[in-house]
């Protein structure tokens, strides 16, 4: 079973991504608060977090920089997020968090099918602005 971690306050966000995703293989499971995700990652471990980019105090981005620092200091093995974001110039800071893919809403069942397919794949997916060259990796 494919366990599925959504982060959104948005009801109507979180019946597009059930509708998209939950089958008999995969089951989606919500939490309200960007807050909330690092305590049930740490329960459930699920295969992938989705998270929306506006939810409450701690939005995907932040939400993002949390998980990246968990598992950088050993606290939770590495898991793909998807960001969902609100228009296309926000993917620097998707980038710049360390999202393995993001999405500008509002979404369809196709492309979030594609997008979490490519993740789960191992691979990256963005839309929006292409994905850029960080300084670090010019370096390099």
């Amino acid at each position: 079973m494919t366990t599925v971690l959504l982060a959104t306050d948005a009801d109507w966000l979180r019946d597009d991504v059930a509708a998209a995703l939950a089958t008999g293989d995969t089951e989606v499971l919500r939490v309200h608060k960007g807050r909330e995700v690092i305590e049930v990652v740490d329960e459930i471990q699920p295969d992938m977090i989705i998270a929306d980019m506006q939810i409450g105090s701690m939005g995907g981005i932040a939400t993002t920089l949390a998980l990246r620092h968990a598992e950088e200091d050993g606290r939770l093995d590495p898991i793909p997020v998807l960001l969902l974001l609100d228009r296309g110039a926000d993917a620097f800071m998707a980038e710049e968090a360390g999202a393995d893919g993001w999405m500008v809403k509002p979404i369809d069942a196709f492309r979030l099918r594609r997008a979490t397919d490519a993740l789960f794949a191992g691979n990256g997916h963005y839309e929006g602005n292409i994905k850029t060259t960080t300084s670090h990796d010019a370096d390099s």
